[in-house]
């Protein structure tokens, strides 16, 4: 049980989980969760932590098969700056390791944006907290549980 995990049962949203033996030398692994749950890669979704006119942490939530804009990102937050964060700070912030940063359950709230194709799928997959193991839910419950919002963020 992760804290993701918790997260989704505590709201009483549907969800299922999904398990996969991951590669330990896999550093893609987002693109690896696709093709072991063959999955099309647009539905797959990765969280990535970004800071923000350098004092604010930040999510931004987009598909494995694409890449995210952190100009758009920053428009979205109305910040002028934004760039990844450092891997220790990523995982001091959400609790969780590289690979299976869940946007579920993470230590300190963090505000996030999800890529606007997400709304085009009945259901996504995220981490569900660590590297393996994927959560698949609806893409408004998504939004809703992590208090988020819409817009496109990824070319």
């Amino acid at each position: 049980m992760t804290p993701a995990i918790t997260a989704v049962k505590k709201a009483k949203i549907p969800y299922r989980i999904h398990e996969y033996e991951h590669d330990a030398g896999s550093e893609s692994y987002g693109e690896e969760a696709a093709q072991k749950l063959r999955l099309e890669q647009a539905r797959v979704f990765k969280t990535l932590v970004v800071e923000v006119d350098d004092r604010k942490f930040v999510v931004g939530i987009v598909p494995v098969s694409h890449h995210l804009d952190l100009k758009l990102l920053a428009k979205a937050l109305g910040a002028k700056k934004a760039v990844m964060a450092q891997a220790n700070d990523a995982e001091k912030m959400t609790g969780y390791v590289l690979g299976g940063i869940s946007p579920l359950g993470q230590k300190r709230k963090l505000e996030t944006v999800i890529d606007a194709s997400a709304t085009a799928f009945d259901t996504l997959f995220v981490s569900a907290g660590r590297r393996g193991l994927e959560l698949e839910l609806a893409p408004a419950d998504l939004c809703s549980l992590t208090k988020g919002q819409f817009a496109v963020i990824s070319r």
